[in-house]
């Protein structure tokens, strides 16, 4: 450095740049003597990933240190803190050294080896860009971050709903093999293949292992009635009439997603109904009810009750026009309504690994002082891994509980988390263990059947509770043996056991030629508490940034909107959060394309202002501010 370009410090600043400069290389050093050592360990990682691995280390290695008082002296001088280091560690931590070294008036000299290849910071950017192409798809529609949406069964054979998706700016199709059967999935499939070429744009396929998800079994079903229920105002008012479908029992037609209820009567019956025809019927209380008919279509009819209304098997419908009865036919049959328990704080319910109705069952009263309520779950064996202590959780925490007794065939919950009116547990609802130390085979029986399929028409395979690097290497080995190409391995974390064990299960994932990370924030706000989620989510994108492995951020997102048609203040923050993450994935729900193009339009407008950690300043266009 000149003389004419030296900066003049005083002397307790150049003790201040001194002191950090030392502090700064030995913490190099010690980055570069444990990422070698771990280094050691790491076998066949993918070329493609190399880079990325040893980088992982180095941010593994820096983040085991606590660097905040450095931080703050750096700021203070007004240079970087290392705070958005994660895609290239070394690179940003020499060049912070190298400007203090500056300061000082010094010109430290390159090393002539490094034993761990440095990231330069233009280069982290790329290679998560790359790995987020490989896996994701190119970047369309001027937008950054894509979008992937869980697909409902009845795309199967609705080519429509996928086409819309498409045209609204799903970049990747999710479909959770948890349900339906591989000619539903291949028949989706098609249908995205013929969108695709229609509208000319790509589409990756992403399908979901159901993993050794444990569920409450069936309970016993209640009465076989529906309860039509209008909406009505502050003053009990109808404001806006139970809509109502009806459709033949001969060749019944699916009903639409806004209907209140379906029932099914014989054919004769619709073919004579008009619009503004009325039917009455005596409900379940004895009530004389009417519904109006609204609606004439090809395959069924809209009526609307402005009254509420229990209907059940074999009620009489009779049909008006004006005065004269001219038909009448009786409600088809239908299924009961699915079983409950209602469950209160301080109740108590048995879990067994038998079969149960899901009642009070006779067998337990010889035990305890009065009949308990008792469900069995989908995984017997879990029943003796437990101890007591432990807490549980039912459908993604809405119920929560403390195991207090084991037995050999089952064990007693004292319930401490429900509503204070009660809440209902239903069937093959999940069920949680946070603080278990539960062994259960990452890949179910039906896992390892569907990989042939997934193997053959995805692009991606999401591996569901992924807990230890063991697990992933299962997985790579399970496709190895399908002998079929290989698709990208995403791991899902949804525990807190998968969270502590990402960095060895990422290392583990990048043996294979790619691989992504999705954030499961249902499962995983149980298992780890709701009040740490924010933070875990945080650390989630951090080291997968560090590793260069692109995100996947889900469950949830814009939900009210998917569901009701009108999403919450907090949704749409919970989306600007959601832009650092690679890719957005929404669930299904009626209102999904409308989600899917409001989505789009939060994802391109954040891109403007934020990048992962880093704030881009784009100009600011305030009324305060113009000339």
């Amino acid at each position: 450095m000149d003389e004419t370009s030296r900066v003049t410090l005083a002397p307790s600043d150049i003790e201040e740049v001194g002191d950090l400069l030392e502090k700064l290389r030995n913490l190099r050093e010690t980055l570069i003597r444990e990422t070698v050592e771990h280094r050691a360990n790491l076998n066949d990682i993918n070329p493609a990933y190399q880079l990325s691995a040893d980088n992982l280390l180095c941010y593994l290695s820096l983040r085991r240190q606590d660097i905040r008082p450095i931080q703050q002296r750096l700021a203070s001088l007004g240079l970087s803190s290392l705070g958005r280091s994660e895609s290239c560690v070394l690179s940003t931590l020499d060049a912070v050294i190298r400007t203090l070294a500056a300061l000082l008036g010094q010109c430290l000299p390159r090393p002539e080896f490094d034993p761990i290849p440095k990231v330069d910071i233009q280069e982290g950017s790329r290679l998560l860009t790359e790995h987020t192409d490989q896996l994701l798809g190119c970047a369309t529609n001027d937008r950054n971050v894509r979008i992937m949406v869980t697909i409902p069964t009845k795309a199967a054979h609705d080519d429509s709903i996928i086409h819309n998706l498409l045209a609204k700016g799903m970049n990747c199709m999710r479909i959770n093999c948890a349900h339906d059967t591989p000619e539903t999935w291949a028949a989706m499939i098609s249908n995205l293949r013929k969108a695709e070429k229609a509208i000319g744009v790509d589409c990756r396929i992403f399908m979901d292992l159901g993993g050794p998800k444990i569920r409450t079994s069936d309970i016993q079903p209640g009465p076989k009635v529906v309860h039509v229920r209008p909406k009505r105002d502050e003053f009990g008012i109808t404001v806006i009439p139970a809509r109502i479908w009806l459709s033949s029992e001969e060749s019944p037609a699916e009903a639409p997603d806004d209907c209140e209820a379906e029932f099914r009567v014989s054919e004769g019956f619709l073919k004579c109904l008009q619009r503004c025809d009325e039917i009455t019927f005596l409900d379940a209380r004895k009530q004389s009810r009417k519904w109006t008919v609204v609606k004439i279509t090809d395959v069924g009819c809209w009526v609307e009750s402005i009254k509420a209304c229990y209907v059940v098997p074999g009620a009489k419908l009779h049909r008006r026009n004006g005065k004269t009865q001219q038909a009448v036919t009786e409600i088809g049959d239908f299924p009961p309504r699915p079983g409950v328990i209602l469950l209160n704080r301080g109740d108590s319910l048995i879990v067994s690994a038998q079969p149960v109705s899901g009642n009070p069952d006779e067998h337990d009263s010889s035990e305890y002082p009065s009949p308990l309520p008792a469900i069995s779950c989908t995984m017997p064996e879990i029943v003796s891994q437990v101890r007591p202590g432990e807490t549980i959780w039912f459908d993604d925490g809405r119920i929560g509980g403390v195991i207090e007794k084991v037995e050999q065939h089952r064990f007693l919950v004292k319930i401490q988390h429900a509503r204070p009116e009660g809440s209902k547990l239903r069937g093959g609802k999940g069920i949680n263990f946070p603080d278990s130390q539960l062994n259960i085979d990452a890949l179910t029986s039906a896992d390892i059947e569907n990989l042939a399929f997934i193997a053959e028409h995805a692009d991606a395979v999401e591996m569901s509770f992924a807990n230890s690097a063991q697990d992933v290497q299962l997985l790579e080995k399970s496709l190895e043996a399908v002998k079929s190409k290989k698709p990208a391995i995403v791991l899902k974390i949804e525990t807190l056991e998968g969270f502590e064990n990402l960095p060895s299960m990422l290392l583990a994932a990048m043996r294979w030629p790619s691989c992504g990370v999705m954030i499961a924030r249902g499962d995983l706000a149980v298992e780890c508490g709701y009040e740490r989620l924010a933070e875990v989510q945080e650390e989630i994108l951090w080291v997968c940034e560090a590793a260069h492995v692109p995100v996947i951020w889900a469950t949830q997102v814009l939900e009210n909107l998917a569901q009701k048609g009108m999403p919450s203040r907090a949704e749409i923050s919970d989306v600007v959060m959601a832009h650092r993450a690679e890719c957005v994935m929404l669930n299904k729900g009626p209102y999904i394309i409308e989600a899917v193009e409001i989505l789009s339009g939060i994802l391109k407008r954040m891109q403007n202002h934020q990048r992962k950690k880093s704030a881009m300043l784009r100009e600011l266009k305030l009324a305060h501010m113009k000339p």
